[in-house]
């Protein structure tokens, strides 16, 4: 079985559709700011959000790690390996603040 280099068309859908719900959320929250809502609820939404966008966020590093990233190992070129290997830790220190 080949790897390819981008997820499968299953992987992404899910994605879109977890991302779509999100927006609902979203405007939800601004509807809930319009409306004048308690404080304390419109930050446990905010939360669920975030939770939400970390979910779909992993699973995108999952795909790339996946796909991307094994397809640069498998093909045996150090510099594409290289340059995988690198994309993930500038990623990782960014989002960590490394």
């Amino acid at each position: 079985m080949a790897i390819t280099t981008s997820p499968p068309t299953g992987s992404r859908e899910k994605s879109l559709a977890r991302l779509k719900r999100i927006e609902g959320q979203v405007r939800g929250v601004a509807r809930m700011l319009e409306e004048d809502r308690y404080c304390i609820d419109v930050l446990t939404q905010l939360s669920a959000v975030k939770s939400a966008l970390g979910a779909v966020e992993r699973e995108i590093l999952k795909d790339h790690s996946r796909h991307c990233v094994a397809h640069a190992i498998d093909s045996g070129n150090a510099a594409d390996q290289h340059e995988k290997m690198n994309e993930l830790i500038e990623l990782l220190a960014k989002h960590y603040r490394l």
